[in-house]
């Protein structure tokens, strides 16, 4: 029988000709990637050298460090992290990514997404690398292994196979089509297992949105989400690729624990009902519920495709006065490619509220909301307290939708504006 894309990745990693689902196997990450965060990074430099004698990695090409939380620092001690973070890449002689912008994504324009690679970080959002054919997993706390050993233990996850067909109505968006796939299989569908998304609707669908949907992955349990190379990825990968990989892909015989087709022609604008990331609508359902805040940015969701057609439905509009649009970027690139074309220009005049790239909206440390507040958001997730007070709410939704509920203060489907 054949084998899936990342059993031949992790059959590389673990020097193993065949490796298949269910075995224990010793794999060498091609990258180690982390951001710094308290109770992370900060404990991993400290147990390298109290715990294991280890001053320095054996291989710093192989790692990553990024400054995407907490920027700017507000209080001493945060700043503190990240000079601590900023002498441990000195001092290993390991590159610190700083306010380049949200390192999952960062991490693919600097071509730490080498398709064929083996990834590691402790954030399962990492999952997005898999767009360009990069096993990208998020191992937790594990993650220490991988600063200390050359290998981790692994055992080769199973692999569930979503197949997407068709082509994305108006104003419906990649985001949309994630979230339905939730909808269809249920939350757990892809417990422990890797979610691979082909068909044909993935080539109606750009890079932009691609990385929307693997960087999701985890809201089917899965530990990471792959696709294989296409003429599309491989020419934004390959030219910035770190290390010298063959692409790989799975065979056309290669076992899956399940397959399913999902039709995505007539899909229409979905909304995440808090508080669970898993409560997917139609947006339809939920149009004139008063909202406070939007949200547009994130790892998942604030990139060029996101700000252009939030931009076009805000065009000539007016923000209704009273409501807080927050509109991030997800790295500095993006920003300075969306200055360039006119589409900041076109967001601030309508009233939008547009600041540099960080992690810090989505996760409830800059624009936080009060009891009662609801927000329309692209974050990765609604649940109680993630935006500020437990007592208040986010409705996940598409830029296009943040967009026109920013307009009227009002859940509002986005199509009428297209």
């Amino acid at each position: 029988m054949g084998l899936t894309i990342t059993e031949k990745i992790l059959g590389r990693a673990a020097d193993m000709d065949v490796v298949k689902a269910g075995d224990e196997i010793l794999a060498k990450p091609d990258f180690v990637i982390a951001y710094d965060f308290p109770g992370y990074t900060d404990v991993i430099f400290r147990q390298m050298e109290e715990e294991f004698g280890i001053s320095k990695v054996a291989e710093p090409e192989r790692f990553a460090l990024f400054i995407d939380h907490m920027v700017p620092a507000v209080t001493p001690k945060e700043e503190d992290l990240h000079r601590n973070t900023r002498e441990w890449g000195k001092k290993n002689n390991v590159p610190v990514y700083e306010r380049r912008g949200i390192g999952h994504h960062v991490a693919s324009e600097l071509g730490y997404a080498t398709p064929g690679a083996f990834a590691v970080h402790f954030d399962g959002h990492v999952s997005q690398m898999g767009t360009f054919g990069t096993l990208a997993i998020g191992v937790r706390r594990h993650l220490l292994e991988a600063f200390v050993k050359e290998r981790i233990k692994i055992r080769v996850p199973k692999t569930t196979r979503v197949n997407l067909h068709g082509k994305l109505p108006k104003g419906v968006m990649a985001r949309d089509a994630f979230h339905h796939i939730v909808r269809t299989l249920g939350p757990a569908a892809c417990r422990f297992q890797v979610l691979e998304i082909g068909g044909d609707a993935l080539q109606g669908i750009s890079i932009d949105g691609r990385q929307t949907i693997n960087c999701l992955a985890m809201f089917t349990g899965a530990v990471t989400a792959i696709m294989n190379p296409d003429e599309t990825t491989l020419k934004y990968a390959t030219e910035r690729a770190r290390i010298d990989l063959e692409p790989v892909y799975s065979d056309e015989n290669a076992v899956y624990s399940a397959v399913h087709d999902i039709d995505i022609s007539s899909l229409e604008p979905v909304v995440v009902v808090p508080p669970r990331p898993s409560n997917t609508q139609n947006l339809s359902e939920y149009t004139d519920k008063e909202v406070h805040v939007g949200y547009l940015g994130s790892c998942a969701s604030g990139r060029i495709e996101d700000l252009e057609i939030a931009a076009e439905v805000l065009r000539g509009q007016t923000i209704k006065a009273g409501f807080q649009l927050h509109v991030v970027p997800t790295s500095q690139a993006i920003m300075q490619e969306a200055s360039e074309k006119g589409i900041l220009t076109d967001l601030i005049a309508a009233g939008a509220f547009v600041t540099s790239s960080s992690c810090d909206y989505c996760f409830g440390r800059a624009g936080v909301m009060t009891a009662g507040q609801r927000a329309v958001s692209t974050g990765t997730l609604n649940v109680r307290g993630r935006m500020g007070s437990p007592d208040s709410e986010i409705y996940i939704m598409n830029a296009a939708a943040v967009a026109a509920s920013a307009i009227h203060g009002k859940i509002t489907d986005p199509r009428d504006y297209l």
